[in-house]
Formats: C-alpha cells, sequence, structure tokens
C-alpha cells in the first residue's frame, strides 16, 4: 500500500487545541532561525550570487561542483579532518542525502537501524524505500549515550547501516563513532552520521567530524547550509565519504546523484562565499544560542518538577517532567492553557516517562516569559 495511504492525517488533540489558540501562546518549538531574526547577512548573499548571472551556463556534476566541493574540504580541514574534494558529493538537502543512501545501500525487506528517540523523519523515508527501520535505545541515565548492547542485539543479516544524528536531535547528545568500531558484528556496517548540528556545540569548542577517528570503517557524513547558516530556503547539502566509504561506494553513489541532479547551480556557485565570509555569522549565532540555553538551563531548574541534563550540542532542550500522573496530551494541553506551547516527548518516539522538546532558537524575551509560564504551570 501506498505511504500517503497509510498516514494519519487528521489534526491530533494537540493540534486542534493550538489552532483554537492562535495568537495566546509563546510558541517554543520552532526550529526555523528566520523566524527569530537569525537572518543571514544579505550582502553576503548578495556578493557571492552576483557573478553567477554574467557567466551562467549548466554544466552539471554528479558530485557536484569541483569549487562547492573544495570549499566543502576546506571546511572539514578547518576542524581537523583532511577530506578528497573527490569524495564528496553535492544534494539539495540532508533529508535527500538520507534518500541517496537508502538507495546505494538497501533493497526492499533490508533494513538500517537508528536512535529510538529521534526527529520523525527516518521512518517515513524507511517507508518510502520500502525498508524496515530498526532502532537501537539511548539511555536517559547516561546522558542519552548509545546503549551498545541493545544496538548489537537489534543488527541482523539484513541490517545495511547505522544512522547517527551527532549533536543529537533533540537530546543534545554527541557520539563517538570509534566506539562502534570495538564491536564486531557492527565494524562492517557503514555509518551514516548527521552533522548538521555540529557547529552548534555547547561545552566544547566544537564537535569532530564523525570520520576522523574511524580510519577502517565506512562512514557518511551528512550536513549543509540549512542550519549552518540558517539558510533553509537556498536548500544545499552534501555527503562526505571517508576512504572506505569512497572505495565501495563512490561509483555507484555517482550514478544515483547523476539521475536527479537534484543541487542548483546557482546555490553551489556560492557556496565557497558563504564559507569564506559566513562563518562570522555561525559564530554569532552560537554564541545566541548558548547564551539561550544558559539561560533556559538556570531557569528550568528552579522548577523541582524538571529533571534537564546539559546538552553537547544543539538547540533544543529535552527535559523531563517528574509527578505527573496524567497523558502526555494533557500535559501539553495544561501548559498550553498556561500560555506556552511545546511539544511532548513521544513526537520524537520517547515514551519513557514525559519529556518535553523546548526550541532555544526563540528570541530571548520570548524565551524567557514561556520558561517562567512553563515553570510555574508545573511548580
Amino acid at each position: 500500500m501506498p505511504l500517503a495511504a497509510t498516514l494519519d492525517l487528521s489534526p491530533n488533540r494537540i493540534e486542534l487545541a493550538r489552532r483554537a489558540k492562535s495568537g495566546h501562546y509563546i510558541d517554543l518549538t520552532s526550529s526555523n532561525p528566520t523566524q527569530h531574526g537569525l537572518l543571514f547577512p544579505p550582502e553576503i548573499l548578495q556578493n557571492a550570487a552576483a557573478g553567477y548571472w554574467h557567466t551562467r551556463h549548466y554544466d552539471p556534476s554528479p558530485r557536484g561542483l569541483w569549487p562547492a566541493r573544495q570549499a566543502i574540504a576546506k571546511y572539514y580541514a578547518s576542524r581537523g579532518y583532511a577530506i578528497d574534494p573527490a569524495h564528496i558529493f553535492i544534494t539539495a538537502s540532508t533529508s535527500e542525502a538520507y534518500g541517496l543512501l537508502f538507495a546505494l545501500l538497501t533493497t526492499p525487506n533490508d533494513n538500517v537501524i537508528g536512535p529510538s528517540v529521534t526527529y520523525p523523519l527516518f521512518e517515513h523515508l524507511a517507508a518510502l524505500y520500502h525498508i524496515e527501520l530498526r532502532s537501537y535505545a539511548l539511555d536517559k541515565t547516561l546522558d542519552w549515550q548509545i546503549d551498545h548492547a541493545h544496538l548489537q542485539a537489534n543488527i541482523n543479516e539484513r541490517t545495511r547501516a547505522i544512522l547517527l544524528v551527532s549533536p543529537h536531535n533533540p537530546t543534545g547528545a554527541t557520539y563517538d563513532v570509534q566506539s562502534l568500531n570495538q564491536h564486531a558484528n557492527i565494524r562492517h556496517l557503514p555509518i551514516i552520521c548527521d552533522e548538521v548540528f555540529a557547529e552548534f556545540a555547547f561545552g566544547m569548542p566544537r564537535t569532530p567530524p564523525a570520520a576522523l577517528h574511524c580510519p577502517n570503517m565506512p562512514v557518511f557524513m551528512l550536513n549543509g547550509i540549512s542550519k549552518m547558516f540558517a539558510l533553509p530556503d537556498l536548500k544545499l547539502g552534501w555527503i562526505a565519504l571517508n576512504p572506505p566509504a569512497a572505495a565501495q561506494f563512490a561509483e555507484r553513489l555517482e550514478l544515483i546523484n547523476d539521475t536527479f541532479l537534484s543541487a542548483n547551480s546557482l546555490t553551489q556557485f556560492m557556496l565557497p562565499a558563504l564559507f569564506e565570509h559566513g562563518m562570522g555569522f555561525v559564530s554569532d549565532m552560537r554564541r545566541h544560542i548558548n547564551a539561550n540555553l544558559r539561560m533556559a538551563l538556570a531557569q528550568l531548574r528552579t522548577c523541582a518538577r524538571l529533571k534537564v541534563h546539559t546538552p553537547d550540542g544543539g538547540y533544543y532542550l529535552f527535559p523531563e517532567v517528574r509527578d505527573w500522573h496524567g497523558s502526555a496530551d494533557d500535559l501539553i494541553l495544561h501548559l498550553l492553557d498556561a500560555g506556552v506551547f511545546v511539544y511532548p516527548g513521544y513526537f520524537y518516539n520517547c515514551n519513557d516517562g514525559h519529556h518535553l522538546m523546548i526550541s532555544c532558537l526563540t528570541a530571548p524575551d520570548q524565551l524567557a516569559e514561556g520558561l517562567r509560564r512553563l515553570t510555574d504551570a508545573l511548580a
């Protein structure tokens, strides 16, 4: 049966209540930086695009324009990882990158294994490619680190890849890919590591590239400009392959990417200038998010019913509400009545306790007032 036919698209209780209270609550869920004044400098965009119009011609490469791939390689070098630009594939987005890799690595009825708690993307992509999505547990008592025993137990003969998100959405945990190399039944599997929040480290200078300490395992690193440069509207992502991944898969991945050629030439043309002139904006955005995270952690910890861990990176918090005896929906509706909207943990497949997802992209004054309403409602 087609995926669209199996989805229940009717609004749930939370969505109906949110619509009814439109304009009468503070929304602490938004992941769109452009809604919060985090706008990439327009003059950099204008200058980056200026030269394109006079030299414009369509000459696509199935791996992406060479100057753009050189700029990405230079970016990884700044993070301590040397990569050949020939081992970089440019895509329209990280979501498309996942789809290309699922097409590359799997056939129908194969499976990939990803975190049990996660942003709701993998299940839809797995259904589109007619593969099974298996899960490994994250241990919240250990700050949401991977339960390696559970991971190993859920891998079978049809598992084709391990999915990681580091820093993780929504818990903010980071993961050491090298630790997976210690397990014999994992060592042969490709690692697909989503690093779109890598620039937004919290409590550390930067999160290291996934492939940095894994010279023997095939690793695909995914990233893009949507989160890094707050440019979700310009739609550009990439897949960076370490040498084992390139040796095994680069030629076939080139054929698949050549089939679609989804990445537009204009944004690829602009990319070197975005890296050259835009990292100052990225640093400013990181400081903004980190200041919000510090303020939010301090405010949430004034409420005895909330347990919140310090994230390694990203821009979300995932606190747990203790001693709530109603349903998760009742909790969200209670907070909505108090004038603040957050997502329940089960939106991220977290059914162990009552968790809330809070975005710290929100403007500081709005974030502070929303958190005040939240903590007062739980006091």
